[in-house]
């Protein structure tokens, strides 16, 4: 810890009688001991385990200096506390808790990794390894609210929400995406959300080219999630929302031929402007009255003319 080492000292005069010094010059000091409880939850819960029981270790045996569970625990937790780039291991791989949250001594055992051996390892991991983390990540959200919820969950919503993620460089899969005017990824996130309640607990993430679709991959979320929580949840109603990216032929017959709620929102045409005419000039009217936004909601049957069915 010499590089984040300080003789910086703060005098509390006006808390006691005596003057109270804090001085930050402990030798094996780290800033980020409330990781312990991340720790602590992350056992609970199972989630890392299930996540390396994803990955084959394809390395010789001989060669093996961290084990895979050893450098997936050191990359998440080290995210988590806010190192999201792999060059503060350089930094990280003495801190005394990391090394705790990796299952080390703080002091006496070596090191954690390097910041090139966990780059090797990220680039090391196959599409089939991320598919198998991905089914343990949502069967670890839908196990734990099972046991939390029990018979108790009348629906759950699942919420696909395509995200920009700006890139700055030449990173692999970015790319210029038109509707967000960047160079960028384009990842998916789900989240499931049950009952009322507001909390929505992410089910799956996954990292997409910036140039693709938002609908890209929804089908296969969507197929491999709804048969564990209808197993989970057999009594449950299952809704899905989406927003306009979604409104293919390919995603409503999906949802119909799976008996789903859903809502999907649509993309802004001349038939919807005109039913939305009304609405929008009183919104419009509402705002310049409160100088906020102003939101008002509507409802109409619309059909386009090549499909059976007719929305609201």
């Amino acid at each position: 810890m010499n590089n984040d080492s300080t003789r910086q000292s703060v005098l509390f005069s006006d808390l006691g009688d005596k003057a109270v010094v804090a001085k930050f010059d402990q030798r094996h000091a780290s800033s980020d001991g409330g990781a312990i409880l991340l720790q602590a939850c992350d056992r609970r819960v199972g989630l890392t385990a299930a996540l390396i029981g994803g990955i084959e270790d394809r390395r010789q045996c001989g060669k093996i200096r961290h084990a895979i569970g050893d450098l997936l625990r050191q990359r998440l937790y080290a995210i988590a506390c806010g190192y999201p780039d792999g060059n503060d291991a350089s930094r990280l791989a003495a801190d005394p808790i990391q090394k705790l949250l990796g299952g080390r001594d703080p002091v006496g055992d070596e090191d954690l990794a390097s910041q090139p051996t966990l780059s090797r390892f990220e680039n090391a991991v196959r599409r089939a390894d991320l598919y198998r983390m991905g089914i343990a990540l949502a069967d670890a959200v839908i196990e734990r609210h099972r046991r939390r919820l029990k018979r108790k969950v009348k629906r759950i919503t699942i919420d696909l929400d395509p995200t920009d993620d700006p890139t700055h460089g030449a990173q692999q899969l970015t790319f210029f995406n038109g509707h967000y005017d960047s160079w960028c990824y384009l990842p998916v996130a789900g989240f499931l959300t049950f009952n009322e309640e507001p909390e929505q607990y992410l089910f799956a993430y996954v990292l997409r080219p910036g140039n693709i679709t938002a609908a890209v991959g929804a089908l296969g979320i969507l197929s491999r999630l709804l048969p564990r929580l209808r197993a989970a949840f057999p009594r449950a109603r299952l809704r899905v929302r989406l927003d306009g990216g979604y409104a293919t032929p390919e995603i409503f017959a999906f949802l119909e031929r799976e008996a789903l709620e859903y809502v999907v929102a649509m993309a802004k045409n001349k038939v919807l402007k005109r039913r939305a005419a009304r609405l929008m000039g009183s919104a419009r009217r509402l705002s310049r009255e409160s100088g906020q936004t102003a939101h008002l909601y509507g409802e109409c049957r619309y059909a386009a003319g090549t499909w059976s069915s007719v929305g609201a």
